[in-house]
């Protein structure tokens, strides 16, 4: 062994994930780690040395799966996303009793906003569900972003924002999703998953989108043995060699395809529309042009899945024809937009669109609910709620791109300056 080999093993030992492809809640485990950065070494259970070598025996019942052994040793049986990063240490208590400001959401928006308010001196707090950086987080390439001719992935960009934010002093609590707010006085109080209060002057919501369900029968049974919402990087290894198919015609199904175009046999793009323009970025779409194992089909949706104890083919119908035909797949992932994450909103009366959009800077005044309580105008990306702001993909309005998020979460903080002025003690 050489002093590099040496010098580059982890300095501890690595969790260990048994299970199958087709382990309810494996994936969701492994994304988690992926998304946080965190190396893990994933067992399949239908290679029984590998099983014997890391648990003394070749067969692990069902029931215990997924299977996570921590660094120090303990296991875990049917393991959650919350018991691995708790038993990791990733799960940590809020320092303060109360914050200048809380941020649902540590996706662009969210992470542009704790570093601008954590470098002016607010203290601030980020509640994240999941890992930094939101659906851009899990973009392979973000091309069009300022400051970056040669392109910056998602992962990076959002690891990058972190450091510099705690840096500032913003603290950023992972894997416990906002599960209700409620008011307090004239600040707010977010309840997380696991009963964690939180107490804020003011609070953003920047908590994004999470991906449109697929209306196809059969498809739940098959979340994370071959079918799976967005394009996490955990997967891309093990797509090596096999045939992807990839729904949605936005940037992220095209950051997807390019991804997966690196390992997969062949990778197969379905889009309802008729084009790609409507919602792609032009270099993306010339750049799936140029990568041979790729194939565009538009006008073409799928219909139903053909599957024993995993997916084996995606059904199509193309254009006017009432016929389908099997696609043969190994893994499909679903990028077709967004339903907004706007949990908690309800506690506290926030208004909405009838998508479920949070509405703001006055948008909301003809709408149920949205008399406002102040002698002034709303602020631009406030709520019907003084001091409750909406920024990035949640927002009814917003441009759904990485820069245009980032500019929303960077302006609502000198809107949050403004409502802490008004309360005292800016």
């Amino acid at each position: 062994m050489s002093m590099f080999d040496y010098d580059t093993r982890p300095a501890t030992p690595l969790p260990i994930l048994v299970g199958t492809r087709a382990t309810p809640g494996a994936y969701a485990i492994r994304d988690f780690l992926s998304r946080n950065g965190y190396a893990f070494e994933w067992v399949d259970v239908g290679q029984p040395e590998a099983v014997r070598a890391v648990l003394g025996v070749a067969e692990v019942e069902s029931s215990a799966l997924p299977l996570c052994i921590l660094p120090d040793g303990s296991r875990l049986a049917s393991a959650t996303v919350e018991q691995v990063a708790a038993g990791l240490g990733m799960v940590a208590a809020p320092a303060l009793s109360e914050y200048d400001l809380t941020i649902i959401g540590a996706g662009p928006a969210g992470l542009a906003a704790a570093v601008n308010a954590a470098s002016e001196g607010l203290r601030t707090v980020v509640v994240e569900a999941v890992a930094p950086g939101g659906q851009a987080g899990t973009t392979s390439m973000i091309e069009n972003y300022l400051g970056f001719p040669t392109g910056i992935s998602g992962s990076e960009l959002a690891t990058r924002a972190v450091v510099q934010a705690r840096r500032f002093g913003a603290e950023l609590l992972l894997a416990r999703p906002l599960a209700a707010v409620s008011a307090d006085g004239p600040g707010y109080v977010a309840e997380l998953s696991d009963g964690t209060l939180i107490r804020g002057r003011a609070m953003l919501f920047a908590s994004g989108v999470e991906w449109r369900r697929l209306d196809v029968p059969g498809i739940d049974d098959l979340l994370g043995a071959g079918v799976y919402y967005g394009a996490g990087p955990s997967e891309a290894l093990s797509c090596t060699g096999s045939r992807v198919v990839v729904v949605g015609g936005g940037n992220s199904a095209g950051q997807a395809v390019v991804r997966f175009s690196r390992y997969a046999r062949q990778v197969t793009l379905l889009v309802r529309g008729r084009d790609l323009g409507a919602s792609m970025s032009q270099y993306l779409i010339d750049h799936l042009s140029t990568i041979p194992n790729v194939d565009v089909r538009v006008r073409t949706e799928v219909v139903g899945l053909q599957a024993d104890d995993r997916l084996r083919a995606v059904i199509v119908r193309s254009g006017d024809r009432t016929g389908t035909a099997p696609l043969p797949s190994d893994a499909l992932f679903i990028c077709i937009g967004g339903t907004p994450l706007a949990d908690g909103a309800a506690g506290i009366g926030l208004v909405t669109n009838s998508a479920g959009y949070l509405l703001t800077g006055g948008d909301f005044a003809s709408g149920p609910g949205g008399n406002w309580p102040l002698r002034r105008e709303p602020l631009p990306l406030e709520t019907n709620r003084p001091g409750v702001f909406a920024a990035g993909d949640v927002r009814c309005g917003s441009v759904k791109r990485c820069s245009a998020a980032i500019g929303e979460g960077s302006m609502a903080v000198a809107l949050v300056h403004r409502r802490l002025s008004e309360l005292g003690g800016d």
